[in-house]
């Protein structure tokens, strides 16, 4: 994974999907930027923040993709990656369906998805040293390249979607207090039933991710 690092930028994802379509760049590929000022959060809200947190970019072919992934779980089977990376160094990181990072009852970080020409952006901001007020930081101490490192590593795998939906099914408990958003509504989790593509069934309604 060849890795560009920035002093500043608006967002990694606009940044990065410039630079695929207009062929400055090919997957696989990675933008990690010091200071981000305009990132792009779920629901069109922004992500900044200031130096020491994780402001990242990624892409990658959909050919390297492990073959029983789909699309609609990218979120879900890239978010879970990192916070197993996470949990591997100590962290009480859990994944909240399907793409926010969570300590407690506070959020710590994000992640983003889409499919742009052949390949998988993928946006992620994670609070490691500080946080806006009524979210939280990451429990451990770890650097971004130490961390961008072993993620990857972990990315490169290609462990299949079956194996990291296992785990992160059991896990799936954590969910239950909290809530998620479409098309502008809010929706408890308390009752979904997640099903085996990644998607949760509440009230009768299956709903797939869209971030």
């Amino acid at each position: 994974m060849k890795i560009i690092y920035l002093e500043s930028v608006d967002s990694t994802q606009t940044y990065l999907k410039k630079a695929l379509l207009t062929n400055k760049v090919q997957a696989p590929y990675a933008v990690l930027a010091k200071i981000q000022t305009n990132g792009i959060g779920s629901r069109d809200n922004t992500w900044t923040g200031i130096d020491g947190n994780l402001f990242l970019s990624f892409t990658l072919p959909l050919s390297s993709l492990p073959k029983d992934l789909k699309i609609e779980s990218s979120s879900i089977y890239f978010a879970y990656l990192l916070k197993e990376t996470l949990t591997q160094e100590g962290s009480s990181v859990f994944l909240k369906w399907p793409n926010d990072f969570y300590i407690d009852d506070l959020k710590i970080g994000g992640m983003i998805t889409n499919i742009l020409k052949d390949s998988i952006v993928c946006g992620v901001g994670l609070n490691l040293v500080s946080s806006p007020k009524s979210f939280g930081v990451l429990d451990i101490k770890i650097s971004k390249e130490e961390l961008l490192k072993k993620y990857f590593t972990n990315i490169e795998k290609l462990v299949s979607w079956k194996k990291v939906f296992s785990k992160y099914k059991i896990e799936f408990v954590h969910n239950k207090k909290f809530n998620t958003h479409r098309k502008n509504l809010t929706i408890s989790l308390e009752k979904a039933i997640l099903q085996d593509d990644g998607s949760i069934i509440v009230d009768g309604q299956r709903i797939y991710s869209t971030r």
